[in-house]
């Protein structure tokens, strides 16, 4: 099935994009999550481009799938700064 056959599956004005490129980036942390990054990462779930987040309390990684079409990662390591999430490395 090609993009063509799935848009014209979903109808016209459907939200899917068939450019759309995912990509999912996965960082170590040094500390584990506090309640108020939480938070903060829940409300940058609204950015657009952004499709979800996980963290991995076992593993203390944090993952972010999106977008690449409409968001970056650099735009993505921002935020962790804004939220003073400290990194330790990508994996």
């Amino acid at each position: 099935m090609n993009a063509e056959d799935v848009v014209g599956k979903l109808g016209p004005g459907s939200c899917y994009n068939p450019r759309m490129t995912l990509v999912e980036v996965t960082y170590e942390l040094q500390d584990p999550l506090r309640p108020e990054q939480l938070r903060f990462l829940g409300q940058f779930a609204n950015t657009y481009g952004l499709r979800r987040f996980r963290f991995d309390e076992y593993l203390n990684r944090l993952s972010f799938e999106y977008d690449a079409s409409r968001l970056k990662e650099t735009e993505v390591a921002h935020v962790l700064r804004m939220a003073r999430i400290p990194v330790q490395r990508r994996v």
